[in-house]
């Protein structure tokens, strides 16, 4: 039932199933870095094989500081996923990314602090990914032309600078990242990007804008209230989306990045520790 499952699909804030699946499977996984949020909800879409997984867990249990992002990437590379769909809640820092808006960035800026960046980091193996481009451009590409099927406003391109959570920003902090021309602001992107870069996957970010975060003073200031009620009013558009986008992967071919790492082990192979080999055979073990 698990074969072939190139497609992956991870549901933040509101969106903790992916409607239209049949055959469905629950797959409950351990990692080398502990349970992920939850089971991988495993189904076929129109003949396609598709894996998602409630980035919180469903009923949303877990706080974006205190998510395993690493066991949730890893699950999905086990899973055999190529082509890993993102879906965020985020703050808007420009006027024009309007609550009930939709943008696919296309860069990353990491605010975080608390959370492990990598896979690698343990002595006896260093790898240096490369990451000047943490969304890849061709599935970003289609996500934005699957979010043109729905006829919610979608922008292409921003900058998405990610915090630690839970809470949200100061007016001070929000101000800085405006004037730094940062386009929207979330907690969870990173270290998912990076991981999933690790694991040579294709990843893309469909981000929903839930409010102007708080330094338009003409609104509210962000309240988890309002953030769920313009993110569940998107939830039927995002959905149908994913779905859109699922449709558009069929013939894609093999991932961008499935080489992502090829040069990126600088350790002498022959000093690599067996146990390491071991560890990370799933990630690099075709180039040890």
């Amino acid at each position: 039932m698990t074969d072939n499952i190139r497609i992956g699909v991870i549901g933040g804030s509101g969106v903790y199933d992916l409607p239209g699946l049949t055959d469905v499977e629950e797959i409950s996984m351990d990692t080398p870095f502990g349970a992920p949020s939850d089971n991988y909800i495993v189904g076929t879409l129109n003949g396609q094989r598709v894996a998602f997984l409630a980035r919180h867990g469903r009923g949303h249990r877990i706080n974006p500081t205190a998510l395993n992002s690493r066991a949730n990437i890893w699950g999905f590379k086990k899973l055999g996923v190529e082509y890993l769909i993102s879906m965020n809640a985020c703050g808007s820092l420009q006027e024009q990314y309007e609550p009930g808006h939709i943008v696919i960035p296309d860069q990353l800026y990491d605010r975080t602090r608390l959370r492990p960046l990598t896979f690698f980091d343990e002595p006896g193996l260093v790898v240096h990914p490369s990451v000047a481009d943490p969304l890849c451009p061709f599935l970003s590409d289609i996500l934005y032309k699957a979010v043109q099927t729905t006829g919610k406003t979608v922008h292409k391109g921003g900058d998405f600078v990610i915090i630690e959570g839970p809470r949200f920003s100061t007016k001070a902090e929000s101000r800085v990242f405006r004037s730094h021309g940062f386009a929207i602001i979330g907690m969870t992107a990173i270290p998912e990007a990076f991981l999933a870069r690790e694991a040579e996957m294709s990843y893309a970010i469909i981000a929903h804008v839930t409010d102007y975060d708080v330094w338009h003073e003409e609104e509210e200031p962000v309240t988890v209230e309002m953030v769920i009620k313009t993110l569940l009013d998107n939830a039927a558009a995002a959905q149908k989306a994913t779905l859109a986008a699922i449709e558009m992967l069929r013939d894609a071919p093999p991932s961008p990045y499935a080489d992502a790492l090829k040069d990126a082990v600088i350790t002498n192979r022959a000093m690599v520790p067996e146990h390491l080999k071991e560890k990370y055979a799933l990630l690099i073990g075709k180039y040890l």
